[in-house]
Parts: structure tokens; C-alpha cells; sequence
């Protein structure tokens, strides 16, 4: 195994354990980690519920405390590790900031071939997907599976 993919399998599953903070929360698991020099600079998880926010994704709070901790807005040189593939709010937010990488554990299935962000990265942004795939789904599975049974609990 390579040591990039040892190091991917090691910042994702930071990101998971991020992720398993938001489904104590109730919130939708999915986290997310940003490295710089193979440091974790900061680290995040939906908080769309708790702050009220729709734009409280992973991603968006982990480019924000990321930005802080580099007193710019620029993430030139750092890597991102999410859980699920962004959404297009944060793949255009991740383009802006100018990160060097995206990884990500599960590929986001709901997503439509023409909404598919990705296409819109310029060429020096790369994306890895499927990191810790079975992981990241199996805690989403279970989170929504647990949001089905409540809400028909609540029919009867």
C-alpha cells in the first residue's frame, strides 16, 4: 500500500470519527477534516439542525476554522477529507478557497449527472473518492434507517 492511501485511510477516519459526533447529535453523519503538511488544521460535522442553517455542512464549517487557524482565505496546499462526496454549495466553495485536494468516503447517491460539481473544479483541484466507502455509508444507512423508523412511530 502506498503511503498517500495509508495517510488518506487515516484522515478519513478522523473525519468518521467527526461524523459520529453528528449522528449523536441527530444531525446527518458526516464530517470532515482539513490537513495541511499532513497536520489536521481543523475539524467539523453538520451542525445544520443544531445552528439553523442549511449552510452548516461539514465542509463549510471546516473551510471556515481551517481559514482561521491560516489567517487567510486561501487553503493553498491543504487537503480536505469528507465523509460524503460535497454537495455543489461545498464543491464551489471548496473551488474558491483554492484547496489542493478533495477526498471522500461515500459517493453522494442522490446527486444528478447534472449537478455532478466535480465537472466544475479547474484541473489543479484533485478528487479521490471511495476512501473508507463502507464505513461512511453504513453510518449514513444506519442514521437514516433510525430517521424512518421514529417518523413511523410517529404515523401510529
Amino acid at each position: 500500500m502506498s503511503d498517500v492511501f495509508l495517510k488518506d485511510k487515516y484522515f478519513m477516519s478522523k473525519a468518521l470519527e467527526e461524523a459520529k459526533l453528528a449522528f449523536q447529535e441527530d444531525e446527518i453523519p458526516v464530517g470532515a477534516v482539513i490537513t495541511i503538511k499532513d497536520k489536521i488544521i481543523s475539524r467539523a460535522y453538520n451542525m445544520t439542525e443544531q445552528l439553523n442553517d442549511v449552510t452548516a455542512h461539514a465542509e463549510m464549517l471546516a473551510i471556515t476554522s481551517a481559514s482561521n487557524y491560516i489567517g487567510g482565505k486561501y487553503l493553498l496546499g491543504c487537503t480536505i477529507y469528507v465523509t460524503l462526496e460535497p454537495c455543489a454549495m461545498c464543491m464551489t466553495a471548496l473551488k474558491y478557497s483554492q484547496i489542493r485536494r478533495i477526498v471522500y468516503g461515500a459517493p453522494d447517491t442522490n446527486k444528478k449527472a447534472y449537478n455532478n460539481s466535480v465537472v466544475f473544479l479547474p484541473k489543479n483541484i484533485s478528487v479521490k473518492g471511495g476512501i473508507l466507502k463502507k464505513e461512511s455509508e453504513e453510518l449514513l444507512n444506519r442514521f437514516f434507517k433510525k430517521k424512518r423508523n421514529n417518523n413511523n412511530l410517529k404515523l401510529n
